[in-house]
This record gives C-alpha cells, structure tokens and sequence, in this order.
C-alpha cells in the first residue's frame, strides 16, 4: 500500500495521505513521499492545480507519527522536523493552486500542512488546532507564522497558547477555513471550487498567486513593484489575446497556458 496515493486528473493532481489506521499521522518515510510527489508536480507542464486530502473520514491527519517520534534520538527528531519544514515549504511555494480537502480531524502538523496550501474546505466533522503546548513543545512546521497571518495574532495565540480543539463552525467563522460542507458533498465541492478557479488563464493564475504570497513578505511599495513585474510576464501571452477575442465575440475563452 503506497502511504501516499497521487493521480492526476485532467489538469488536477489528487495527494491523498494514506496511512488511516493511525489517522494519517506522518513518519519520515511518508515526509520523504510526500517530498517527492511536490516536486514532480511543481515541475509538471500540465497540472494546474493541486487537491490534497486524507484517507478515511475521520482524519485528514493528527500529525507527527508519536509512536515513531518515542523511538527516535534527538538528531533524528530534528531531522524529522527539519523534514516537515522542507516539504510544507514546497507545498506553500508550488505556482499551483493549491486546495486541502480536509475530511476530519487535524491536529500539529496536520493543520500546518493545511496552512501550507491556499484554501482549506472542510467536512463539518472537521476538528482541527495546533496542539503542540500539551505536549511540552510549539508548532514547528509553520503553525506559528501561518496561522497569525491567515486569522490575526490574537486569535491565533488564543488557539496555539490554549490548544483547543476548533470546530468547523469556528474555524469557518475565523477565517481559517474557505468552505464548511457535509461529509458526502466535501470531494465534489471541492472539485467545484477547484473547477472555478480552472476557467481562468493557467499562466495569470500562476502570477496572481506569486504576486500575493510574494508581496505578503514585504512592504506596499515592494509589493507593488512585484505585482507590476508579474502583470508584465501576461502581457504577452496568447491568452491575454485570446481573453481579448473572447470577449469581443462573446464566447468563452479557449485558454492553453502560453
């Protein structure tokens, strides 16, 4: 059994986190996979958007691998660490969109490799928080500077400092999540939100993404200058053109990424 299932449909790529009897809890060797599988599709021509979601219905993950963390010395606690970091970091930087689909419980490093992709859709049954505090450590795979970003410092020392337990309803309420669904409707509206944001230019949507993530990291000016340089690389596309034509004669466009 692959402790990661990757298919590519159409101009998707499905990641599916495969280890449900321990509720998809990350060890090294799924890290190393789930690397692997980032980096093959950051460089593939044809994917233009990315879902990742969890084996079963009841966690998308709950996290580091506890059993296999006890047995580890402290370098190879660190290197596991390091690890989540690497690959959560490529998963955040993919010109991809990219959607998590989660269809359960997230807990650590689950929600922080939530917070690594760009929209967070989740089953009502979710429950998700960075519980690391009760267990004597912090988030370290991100959780401290994402979440503060995505729902405001405040609320997310709330979450990190108490390590509570967040129920969909307050995780959509905050911010936290794009969309709250049923269980059974969670892959199809999914699917929906990705399929709206497919009917757009693959090369603009790829520049809108860097534009945001990269201009988050500086000031107005900056961002401004990075917008700019992004706006230029479209211009002269052929689905800028084909945009135009479009539009003229009353059509949907025909977009083909160049």
């Amino acid at each position: 059994m692959n402790i990661i299932e990757y298919e590519q449909r159409q101009s998707i790529a499905y990641v599916k986190l495969n280890r449900p009897d321990v509720l998809n809890a990350f060890n090294f060797d799924m890290l190393c996979e789930l690397q692997a599988i980032v980096e093959s599709i950051r460089i593939h021509p044809d994917i233009r958007l990315v879902i990742l979601t969890g084996a079963g219905d009841k966690a998308f993950s709950v996290g580091a691998d506890l059993k296999e963390r006890q047995t580890l010395p402290e370098p190879l606690v660190k290197r596991n660490l390091n690890k989540f970091a690497e690959v959560f970091n490529a998963i955040e930087a993919l010109p991809q969109p990219t959607i998590c689909a989660l269809n359960g419980y997230a807990f650590g490093g689950g929600l922080e490799l939530a917070l690594a992709c760009d929209f967070r859709i989740a089953a009502k049954n979710a429950v998700v928080g960075l519980t690391e505090t009760k267990l004597g450590i912090i988030p370290g795979a991100g959780g401290t500077q994402r979440l503060p970003r995505l729902i405001g410092e405040a609320k997310a020392l709330e979450f990190i400092l108490t390590a509570k337990r967040i129920s969909g309803e307050e995780a959509l309420a905050c911010g936290l999540f794009t969309q709250l669904v049923e269980q059974e409707n969670l892959m199809q509206a999914t699917e929906s939100f990705a399929n709206a944001i497919l009917q757009n230019a693959p090369i603009a949507l790829q520049q809108a993404k860097f534009a945001v993530k990269q201009g988050m990291k500086v000031d107005l000016q900056t961002g401004l200058q990075i917008e700019r340089k992004a706006y230029e690389i479209t211009l002269p596309t052929e689905d800028r053109v084909e945009a135009l034509n479009a539009f003229v004669e009353k059509r949907a466009p025909q977009f083909k990424g160049k």
